[in-house]
């Protein structure tokens, strides 16, 4: 493999430093140089290295492997490769395999309009963006849930193996079922350095490093060295043992029914920083140095003794011995690369909307709430919601493309009914007391580590499967940053024809805010809702249900999409219920509308709109409509509920906006707006500030106020209860006259009450705890 080997060193360095001679067929001048690009030179080797290897044994043992580089931007290696064995051009045919295509494949590189210097979506074969370091690992093993055949070799810088979530990430062995799911094979390549610092793994003792790893439970194979020629004999030899040891483990496991969690195979690749790099820049050691990680040579444009540095560095991999005279890779070499589909770049599971299959789906409508009037009693929205979550998990346990992911609360979230037909998926040991652990499972909990179940429902959805994470409010932006790169993911990934859509990434936050009742302040964070909404319209939704028929209605709708990030926030604890069924659905497909049973103002124009998006938000905003309609009988008022938090944008912003005619229609021109939202006020004056009414919109939610409390009282503490409602109301409609002072000073003096019984009684008053909706 080292011709091979050699060929994409030297695309790889043809990328990073853009001349016009890729074949070198005259010496290579200054005019050549036209521009220095960044590109990391100090990961390049050791992934080409790698990836040769990987096409020998997928050959050989005819293997199913896809290839995640971790060690961020290792871009050069994945498309030298890709291109190399064809899957690039294909895709590309403007990038031909010849002298032409060697320069436009140079060209984009790190360019404007151009391509990443990491294995981007923009690359075949890559399911892991790279841009951020911590993440190849989950995503491993997302990918090979439930695909039996299918390895994943995943390389991971000893610099990404710094992060958390990478080395939390070790763990995801005790989660893999060798019957029923496929394998990863850790590739930690120990180049020794980061940036501008050594990496820890590369100044522990050996012995400790490998009492390391097999402290995770693996079984370590250290392949060491500097010289090619060696260094392709160990790696060969190595990697046959692993993929022997890979597919007995399974043989085991699938013909004699032995589940015995197994020491699966890990390879240490210990070779220089910057491999067959330039040794000395400047009086300087550059390999096996920090100093190779990024260039290593500084614009040979203007600086000939690097230039006739470049020009020998790439002479070193003689091209001529690799590339005829049109700039095509020599027949005999390009026969080393696997064929089809058994190309990594061409593998269909990196390329996941391939295999994308529809769930089977149970009608949600048979599981719907009973409601013969507005406001009856609820168990709490999630648990009406978790028999329909089971049955999904049912329906498809025969092909097996469903999953719940969360950590550790998929009982606390209120979905204890998906274990009336499957397990928690665990490998590691069990005691008898042990509650649902099993072998094998559709529900993947048992890690506490937002980070790992991210990890792996993304590798999972970008493999072609779907699933569901659930997760208290407050610790999901734990994950703020995976969000970040799964949603760029998508946003790039839409605009490349040859992307198939993917599964969409669903959340379901339950456990929020407005019940921490004695959790209390740590767990009072709303915020995920804000950050989601940064990134593109095209991408993501964000849907508050008011009750448990809207919440059954909105999750059919989100497993059901394709390429979006879905938020789902819902309750666990009772709650009132609102609409039927039938009437949940239209409120849902509209996204936002008018309840007319709520309102008084008959379709003309009201006196005050009452505005809510959310659980608690909604029934405080109808308690309060109820005690003003009780007292001031002569307001006009119009209540507004909110499912859908992007109908609020203008249409220009977002694919669901509103147009500025039907937003005035629902929240009028020049009236005033009481508007009751879940989590943080500013939001919604940011989501409406292009709207004409935008400065008669007076928003209350959540601001920064909590504590070990009631549920009540956590309204009362942001003044979003019914109270301070009525008297937001009053204090902006002076024609209440003196029944609204009245009004307001009765109830003033109910929030003393309120305050006084808490602190004595420990629990809400209860003309609050028993409040229900009866029409005036």
């Amino acid at each position: 493999m080292d011709a091979y080997w050699r060929a994409a060193n030297y695309l790889s360095v043809g990328q990073i430093y853009l001349y016009d001679n890729p074949l070198l067929k005259r010496p290579l001048q200054l005019a050549d140089v036209k521009h220095m690009l960044l590109g990391h030179w100090g990961t390049t080797p050791g992934q080409n290295f790698i990836y040769a290897h990987l096409n020998r044994v997928i050959k050989k043992y005819d293997l199913d492997m896809i290839y995640v580089s971790g060690p961020g931007h290792g871009g050069p290696a994945v498309v030298a490769n890709t291109y190399l064995e064809g899957t690039y051009s294909e895709i590309y045919p403007s990038i031909s395999q010849d002298e032409a295509g060697l320069r436009k494949l140079f060209l984009q590189f790190s360019f404007p309009g151009g391509i990443p210097s990491h294995a981007s979506p923009e690359c075949p074969g890559s399911i892991h963006e790279g841009g951020e370091l911590g993440y190849s690992l989950s995503h491993s093993f997302g990918a090979v849930f439930d695909n039996p055949d299918l390895i994943v070799a995943c390389i991971v810088g000893d610099g990404e193996a710094e992060t958390g979530p990478l080395a939390t990430a070790w763990h995801s062995n005790k989660f893999l079922n060798p019957a029923t799911d496929g394998a990863v094979l850790p590739i930690l390549h120990l180049n020794g350095y980061k940036i501008s610092n050594p990496t820890l793994l590369a100044r522990i003792t050996r012995e400790e490093l490998e009492q390391l790893f097999r402290g995770y439970g693996w079984t370590p194979y250290f392949v060491e060295g500097h010289e090619p020629a060696l260094m392709h004999e160990a790696m060969a030899a190595t990697l046959d043992l692993a993929v022997k040891q890979i597919r007995k483990i399974q043989q085991n496991a699938r013909v004699t029914g032995d589940l015995t969690r197994p020491r699966w195979p890990m390879i240490v690749l210990v070779s220089p920083k910057g491999w067959t790099g330039p040794k000395m820049v400047d009086g300087l050691q550059v390999e096996g140095t920090f100093r190779s990680h990024q260039v290593p040579l500084s614009d040979p444009s203007i600086h000939p003794e690097h230039l006739k540095l470049l020009e020998d560095w790439l002479r070193s991999y003689r091209p001529e011995e690799l590339f005829d005279s049109q700039g095509r890779l020599q027949p005999e070499l390009a026969e080393l690369a696997p064929t089809g589909e058994r190309r990594m770049g061409a593998n269909p599971h990196a390329n996941g909307g391939i295999l994308l299959r529809d769930l089977r789906m149970p009608d949600f409508r048979d599981y719907a709430e009973d409601v013969p009037t507005p406001g009856v009693r609820g168990i709490g929205d999630v648990h009406v919601l978790g028999p329909f979550l089971r049955d999904v998990a049912k329906l498809n346990s025969e092909q097996k493309n469903f999953r719940v992911f969360g950590p550790d609360e998929t009982l606390s979230n209120g979905l204890e009914a998906l274990f009336q037909v499957t397990r928690r998926q665990w490998e590691a040991a069990t005691l008898p007391n042990d509650e649902f652990l099993a072998p094998a499972g559709r529900v993947l909990d048992s890690m506490l580590s937002e980070h790992q179940c991210e990890g792996w429902l993304e590798g999972y959805l970008l493999t072609g499967r779907h699933g569901l994470f659930n997760c208290y409010e407050a610790f999901i932006h734990i994950i703020d940053s995976m969000f970040n790169q799964h949603a760029k993911w998508l946003k790039v990934t839409a605009s490349l024809p040859w992307r198939r859509k993917i599964a969409s990434l669903n959340y379901l936050l339950a456990s929020h805010v407005w019940r921490q009742d004695h959790n209390g302040f740590t767990h009072q964070d709303p915020g995920f809702i804000d950050h989601v909404v940064n990134k593109k319209a095209s991408v993501v939704r964000v849907y508050l249900p008011p009750d448990a028929n809207c919440l059954l209605s909105v999750i059919d709708h989100c497993l059901r999409s394709r390429h979006y990030v879905n938020v789902v926030i819902a309750g666990k604890h009772p709650a009132p219920q609102w609409l039927t069924m039938d009437v949940a659905i239209k409120h849902c497909a509209d996204g936002i509308g008018i309840w007319q049973w709520a309102s008084n103002d008959l379709g003309a124009e009201p006196d005050v709109v009452m505005a809510c998006c959310g659980d608690v938000p909604t029934l405080e905003t109808l308690a309060a409509v109820s005690i003003m309609r009780e007292h001031l009988p002569d307001l006009k008022i119009r209540v507004v509920n909110v499912v859908d938090l992007m109908k609020l944008q203008p249409p220009t912003e977002h694919p669901h906006g509103l147009s500025d005619a039907d937003f005035d229609k629902l929240f009028t021109k020049n009236k005033p707006v009481i508007f009751a939202y879940h989590a943080y006020p500013w939001l919604i004056h940011r989501l409406t500030y292009r709207r004409a009414n935008h400065t008669n919109i007076h928003v209350r939610g959540y601001k920064e106020e909590g504590t070990i409390t009631t549920p009540f009282d956590m309204t009362v503490l942001n003044e979003l209860d019914r109270f301070h409602l009525v008297m937001d109301t009053i204090d902006r409609l002076p024609q209440t006259g003196d029944k609204g002072v009245c009004l307001k000073r009765h109830l003033a003096d109910k929030l003393i009450l309120h305050k006084q019984y808490i602190e004595k009684h420990g629990e809400d008053m209860p003309e609050v705890r028993n409040w229900k909706w009866r029409n005036p």
